[in-house]
């Protein structure tokens, strides 16, 4: 039987085939993403709606559009910390001007994405080093928890830069607000520790579910919907309990929308933050669908040129109604695979399911204790920095973990933008060290013959991150069916991002293109025992 025939069908038909699955995933994901759409935006210094909005953009109309078939669309946690610099950068001393400059940026940074869609750029993403991606997600996650681990205590920080945030924290343990302190650690306590109870009937919902209504119940009972006061030991401490320790958000649903403000788009601020958001946005969008595209059932290829352009499309009617930018977001997009979506009607469900509730239930929200919402954040931090990534990237090799900290150091003391490319310029100067020509730095040499059902890749010289571009192109194109053979022996230096994409390749062409692919020539040297580590020419054969 031909493997494509049990495909789920697309458009209508699909909607008629899968709607009963694809709705119950719809709702599944819906419980996911109100908290973390809700948290995301007031991370951001955006209000509450926006997360909603850009969720819902992302359900309604890109599902209909993108390239994806199991990708969820909606806010990311990841761009908090730039949407934050966005909107302190550009405000004029009060945090909504600076939300509305941020809507036009992220509106001009849709049309960017959209231009970079037809001008099929989605394979872009490959010229940034896999360490230095991971190195920026991660100093992301450590800016999230230093920021709103305050918020989770009930404490308030002053204003500063970021290792002022991290050096407050213990004045924020001191002086934390008990009963907020008490919602925020107990949450972050369950998002811990969810996942062991994974094999559990109470371990198939939603933690963040949980966190949401155990929230909104210790709210209830330590009266935080009334202004009174909590006395500390000894009188010597008084917090003022009160609403505004709960989430803030208009009752009628026409209120949550917000016009761009474009009076700035002559600034260096304003571009300086709509190339980031850009920047930041398109990368982690696209690295979010490869990865879903693994966990698809079905091992459906995605589009990128095309998700990208429905993404951008998506971002500037979401930052002309006033919402976030948004991207394909794994972690959702993972949750909706385990609710059985089989097509991308389940990302239109979520976003009419969260369109009509909170059009029917808006007093629901208003019940949320922003310190469940910010453990949420810390949580979602915590995993872009766990001890775990760094044992991780060590295990490549420790030339990968140089770059890595590098970068994480780099855009903690600077900003995205400058920390990321303070990176690349870093691995570029690695290769050099290496022994690699300048001019092989950005332009490849390769071959590719064919002999019947055998084509042999010829690797020559250096296959680095910053000139396999051409390759990926010739590789993508080989025909399916074929036994490709990819020839290291006249190779001198194979960068460990190519090593990732030549074994994704390798197993997707196996697994859909009824071929076969194999590494020969491998009398390199690699920098670990890693199979993706870096090979580089032997110190006998270089001499």
């Amino acid at each position: 039987m031909n493997k494509h025939s049990t495909l789920p069908k697309e458009g209508i038909d699909g909607l008629k085939e899968n709607w009963h699955s694809d709705l119950l995933a719809g709702f599944f994901v819906f419980l996911i993403a109100l908290p973390l759409s809700l948290g995301i935006a007031i991370g951001s210094g955006f209000p509450p709606s926006a997360g909603i909005i850009t969720a819902v953009v992302g359900g309604l109309l890109v599902s209909r559009l993108n390239g994806s078939y199991i990708v969820i669309n909606g806010p990311a946690g990841g761009l908090i910390v730039v949407m934050l610099a966005a909107v302190e950068s550009l405000s004029d001393g009060d945090i909504m001007s600076g939300y509305r400059y941020t809507l036009a940026a992220v509106m001009i940074t849709g049309l960017f994405q959209v231009i970079m869609g037809r001008f099929k750029m989605g394979s872009l993403s490959a010229f940034f080093p896999t360490p230095v991606v991971h190195g920026m997600l991660a100093a992301m996650g450590i800016s999230i928890m230093a920021r709103q681990v305050h918020v989770m205590l009930g404490a308030t920080s002053e204003p500063g830069s970021l290792f002022s945030s991290i050096a407050q924290i213990p004045n924020s343990l001191l002086n934390s607000t008990p009963e907020i302190a008490t919602i925020g650690l107990i949450s972050f306590a369950i998002l811990l520790f969810w996942p062991l109870l994974k094999q559990s009937k109470i371990g198939k919902i939603p933690a963040p579910l949980i966190v949401l209504l155990l929230g909104m119940g210790l709210a209830q009972f330590f009266g935080i919907q009334h202004d009174h006061y909590h006395f500390g030991q000894a009188a010597l401490h008084e917090h003022l309990i009160s609403p505004p320790f709960l989430v803030e958000i208009p009752t009628d649903f026409t209120e949550y929308f917000y016009l761009p403000d474009f009076s700035k788009i002559l600034t260096i601020e304003f571009w300086v933050a709509t190339i980031t958001i850009c920047m930041v946005a398109s990368l982690e969008s696209l690295l979010s669908a490869t990865a879903a595209e693994k966990i698809d059932p079905h091992k459906r290829p995605t589009d990128l040129d095309r998700d990208l352009s429905a993404v951008g499309l998506g971002n500037v009617i979401s930052g002309f109604l006033g919402g976030l930018p948004m991207i394909a977001e794994f972690v959702r997009s993972s949750a909706n695979v385990e609710g059985g979506a089989q097509t991308g009607w389940a990302n239109f469900f979520h976003g009419l399911i969260l369109l009509l509730f909170v059009v029917l239930f808006p007093h629901f929200i208003h019940n949320i204790p922003h310190a469940s919402l910010a453990a949420l954040l810390v949580f979602v931090g915590y995993r872009r920095a766990t001890p775990k990534v760094f044992r991780d990237v060590l295990a490549i090799g420790k030339d990968q973990l140089f770059l890595f900290v590098v970068t994480i150091l780099a855009v903690l003391a600077t900003n995205l933008l400058v920390g990321v490319f303070f990176g690349v310029f870093v691995k570029l100067l690695l290769h050099l060290s290496r022994g690699v020509w300048l001019n092989n730095m950005f332009k490849i040499h390769f071959t590719i013959k064919e002999q019947g059902d055998r084509v042999t890749v010829t690797i020559i010289g250096s296959v680095l991150f910053s000139n396999f571009l051409p390759l990926k192109r010739a590789v993508d194109n080989i025909e399916p069916g074929k036994n490709i053979i990819f020839d290291f022996s006249q190779g001198y230096l194979i960068d460990h991002s190519i090593m990732v994409f030549l074994d994704e390749f390798s197993a997707h062409y196996a697994r859909n293109g009824c071929g076969s692919c194999r590494k020969v020539g491998h009398a390199l040297e690699t920098y670990s025992d890693h199979d993706l580590a870096v090979r580089l020419m032997t110190a006998d054969d270089r001499k």
